[in-house]
C-alpha cells in the first residue's frame, strides 16, 4: 500500500500538540508496517529524525504553508500535482487539513472544532479559513479520526458526518514522564522557584486556555492561604493579550508568577514532576494532553468540566468550573492543605495515565487507515 501523509507540523523542536500526536503515531505505524510504503510531505526542509525508517520517501512541497493564503496555496495547488506522482492508496493528514483538488481517498484527523464553537481565539483570517474549509474536508474524508467521544459527537453534530464513519483515537502519554524521587524535586525547585513548591501549567499561552482566570485563581489562592506556594506557566507567549496583561498587572501576588517560556524536553518532564498540581482548566480541549503528562509524572492535577476533559480525566482529577476563579482557588487549597488528597490523586491518576498509551494510538490510527482503504 501507498500511503502519503500530510507531515508538515513535524518540525525541529518545535513539536507540540498536533505535531506530537503526528511524531508519536507515524514513528511507531511506519515502523511496525514494513511492507508499506510512506511518503511525507513536508511544507520545508526537514530534519532526518523524522524519516523514521527505510519505508519513508520524504517529500518536500513548496511554499512553506504558515498562514491562510498559503495553505491554500499548499493544499489545493502545490499538494496535488504531488499527490498525482505519488498515486497514492490514502492520503493521511493528522493536523485536519485535506485536499479539495486531489483526487485520492482521505483520511483526516480533526482533532477539535474550538475554531466553530469559539472563532475570537483566533486571529479573524484563521477562523474564516478554518470554519470555511473543515466543514468540507468533512465532506469531503472517506472518514475522519479524531481524539476524544467528545470530540466525535461534536463533529456529528455540526458537519452531520454519519458516526460509524468516525474513529476515536485517543492521545497516547510520553514515557518520558515519570514520577520523581523527593531529591529531584528539589533540585528543580532550586533551579526555576527558588527552592519554593509551586502549581504549574503547561501548554500555549492562548486565550481558550483560560489564562486570566488562572491567574486570578492562583491570587486569589495565596490571598486565603499563608501557602507561599508559586505558580509556574510553561509556555510560548506567542499570542498573549492585554486582558491576559491586565490580569496579571492587578494581582496582588504577581512576582510570585514565573514564565518559562518554551522550555526543552527535559526541563518540562522536571518541571511537570516536580510541581505539587498541574492546573490545566482550558475552556474548550479535543483531548487535553498535559492531564495524562501530569498522572504520568505523579502529580495531582485540577482541570475543567467542560467539552473533554472530564472524560480524559474521569475521577483521577479534581474538577472544577473554568469559568470561576473561585473554584479553582478552592481545588488548589484542598491539594495543597492535604497530603492525603495528593496521594490519592497521584494513584488514581497514574493508574487512568496507564490507558494512554501512544502504541495504542498508533494502533487505533492503524486500523482507522485500513477502513478508510477498504471502504
Amino acid at each position: 500500500m501507498r500511503i502519503a501523509v500530510n507531515t508538515r507540523l513535524l518540525i525541529k523542536d518545535r513539536l507540540e500538540g498536533l505535531g506530537r500526536f503526528s511524531y508519536e503515531t507515524l514513528k511507531l505505524i511506519t515502523n511496525a508496517h514494513p511492507e508499506h510504503q510512506f511518503f511525507f510531505l513536508f511544507d520545508r526542509p526537514f530534519d532526518h529524525e523524522f524519516v523514521f525508517s527505510d519505508n519513508v520517501t520524504p517529500i518536500v512541497v513548496y511554499p512553506p504553508a504558515r498562514h491562510p493564503i498559503l495553505w491554500h496555496v499548499w493544499f489545493e495547488i502545490s499538494l496535488p500535482n504531488v499527490l498525482k506522482k505519488i498515486n497514492p492508496d490514502v492520503f493521511l493528514s493528522p493536523d485536519g487539513f485535506l485536499s479539495l483538488k486531489a483526487d485520492v481517498v482521505s483520511l483526516p484527523v480533526i482533532h477539535d472544532l474550538n475554531f466553530v464553537h469559539n472563532p475570537s481565539d483566533l486571529a479573524r483570517s484563521h477562523a474564516w479559513f478554518y470554519n470555511q474549509y473543515f466543514p468540507k474536508y468533512a465532506s469531503k474524508a472517506a472518514r475522519i479520526a479524531t481524539v476524544s467521544e467528545f470530540s466525535k459527537q461534536d463533529i456529528v453534530t455540526q458537519y452531520g458526518v454519519d458516526s460509524s464513519n468516525i474513529d476515536v483515537v485517543y492521545n497516547g502519554v510520553s514515557e518520558r514522564f515519570k514520577p520523581l524521587t523527593e531529591a529531584q524535586k528539589q533540585l528543580v525547585r532550586a533551579k526555576w522557584t527558588a527552592k519554593k513548591q509551586y502549581f504549574i501549567y503547561v501548554g500555549a499561552i492562548h486565550q481558550r486556555k483560560n489564562i486570566e482566570r488562572m491567574l486570578l485563581a492562583y491570587d486569589h489562592f495565596r490571598t486565603r492561604t499563608e501557602e507561599p506556594h508559586q505558580f509556574v506557566l510553561v509556555g510560548n507567549k506567542k499570542w498573549w493579550t492585554s486582558s491576559m496583561q491586565n490580569a496579571l498587572d492587578s494581582m496582588k501576588f504577581k512576582d510570585e508568577v514565573i514564565f518559562t517560556g518554551r522550555v526543552s524536553d527535559n526541563d518540562l518532564n522536571n518541571l511537570m514532576g516536580a510541581a505539587l498540581a498541574n492546573v490545566y482548566v482550558s475552556t474548550f480541549e479535543g483531548f487535553g494532553i498535559p492531564i495524562i503528562e501530569a498522572f504520568q509524572s505523579g502529580i495531582p492535577v485540577i482541570t475543567a468540566n467542560v467539552t473533554s476533559m472530564p472524560e480524559i480525566a474521569a475521577d483521577a482529577a479534581l474538577i472544577v468550573n473554568p469559568y470561576e476563579p473561585s473554584q479553582i482557588a478552592e481545588a488548589m487549597i484542598r491539594i495543597a492543605s492535604s497530603t492525603q488528597l495528593r496521594k490519592e490523586l497521584v494513584l488514581k491518576g497514574q493508574e487512568r495515565a496507564s490507558f494512554f498509551t501512544w502504541k495504542q494510538s498508533a494502533d487505533l490510527l492503524w486500523r482507522s487507515v485500513l477502513k478508510t482503504v477498504e471502504g
